[in-house]
């Protein structure tokens, strides 16, 4: 196993093998920031956690999230001390991609200024997340973001990031991953995930692979005539497309190869549909409706979906793919659990060598 690990400048990462064991349930906490309608906690739980805090001020999805789990997350997370968040063992965030300004810390020391995350990252969201991380000391984090935060900024904002969590909060956190989710859910959609632990731990990024799932197996059987794009739409998505196409441009709508894969669904799906089109014998092309978004970012069929479709559209773009992030919280959950095993042999170890030398 080959990894590459970025480790605090106090402690380094000693070489470690594998472990495979999956358990059933846990007795981790986490709690769940930037949470929109939920998909991370519903991967958590899957992984038999339990959320202790959900924070996110979108009133909308605050709906959705409430009709799901029975609770309204707690609004602006700048508003939030972290006297009031519970300590947990573990905080996941999907905080959105803002640019950092950083000033070299030896002018902020002339100036009698703080350095460190709170001088690099103060004014961005991801202030709020190394803030709670410093103040509560979860024994790990799981972050997501889009793709292009690795390219943001020319790469300075993930710099800033990883330096934060590892020479400021001294995590070790392994090197950023881009997964796509197409081989979980019918949809071509990269990510960017950070993932760290408080102390040195046995982890493994989850392989992804295998037969690709198809955007048929998740349309509905009967559809209601609204979703079909009215003439007027269509005939304008197929003028645009040809208008950028002798540009020599890619733009255009996405009509979906119902044997493939989708292209990704994006927060502005409500406008026209155009990335992800469903073909249709004797009619023009169609939306997915919001439930088969819901299946798009393989929510279970249970999950109830009490807004507008525009409000769906919206939070479904924006959303996590529960599949993928329940994969990795079960790769964290397993790193936790190796270590106490580890920390249980080792106690059980001292206590008899204690006893061997009391009864010697």
């Amino acid at each position: 196993m080959n990894l590459t690990v970025r480790t605090s400048p106090k402690n380094r990462i000693y070489p470690f093998g594998s472990s495979r064991h999956r358990r059933a349930m846990s007795n981790y906490t986490f709690i769940d920031l930037f949470c929109g309608i939920g998909g991370m906690r519903l991967a958590l739980e899957k992984a038999g956690c339990r959320c202790l805090f959900s924070s996110d001020w979108d009133k909308y999805a605050q709906q959705t999230y409430a009709a799901n789990f029975g609770e309204i997350p707690v609004g602006n997370i700048r508003e939030v001390a972290s006297s009031e968040i519970p300590n947990h063992d573990i905080l996941t965030a999907g905080f959105p991609c803002q640019p950092f300004s950083i000033s070299g810390v030896s002018k902020k020391n002339s100036l009698g200024r703080a350095h460190g995350f709170a001088d690099k990252t103060q004014g961005t969201l991801f202030f709020e997340v190394a803030r709670i991380i410093s103040d509560k000391r979860p024994a790990a984090f799981l972050l997501e973001n889009v793709k292009h935060l690795a390219n943001h900024d020319k790469g300075k904002t993930l710099e800033t990031i990883l330096e934060t969590l590892t020479e400021d909060l001294g995590y070790h956190v392994y090197s950023p991953r881009i997964f796509d989710a197409r081989y979980l859910v019918p949809q071509h959609r990269e990510r960017i995930f950070i993932i760290g632990f408080r102390d040195p731990r046995r982890f493994e990024w989850p392989e992804l692979g295998g037969k690709e799932r198809s955007v048929g197996e998740i349309l509905e059987a009967s559809v209601p005539e609204k979703y079909t794009l009215t003439d007027h739409l269509w005939r304008y998505l197929q003028q645009y497309a040809e208008k950028h196409k002798a540009a020599g441009n890619g733009f255009g709508y996405g009509l979906t190869n119902l044997r493939g894969i989708a292209r990704t669904l994006s927060a502005r799906y409500y406008k026209d549909g155009s990335e992800i089109l469903i073909p249709q014998k004797n009619s023009n092309p169609r939306r997915l409706t919001p439930r088969e978004c819901a299946r798009l970012m393989g929510f279970p069929e249970s999950f109830k979906i009490p807004v507008s479709d525009t409000q769906a559209y919206k939070q479904f773009g924006n959303s996590v793919v529960v599949p993928l992030i329940a994969r990795l919280a079960e790769q964290v959950v397993e790193a936790l659990d190796s270590q106490a095993e580890e920390d249980r042999s080792t106690l059980q170890n001292l206590v008899g060598v204690q006893y061997e030398l009391a009864t010697a």
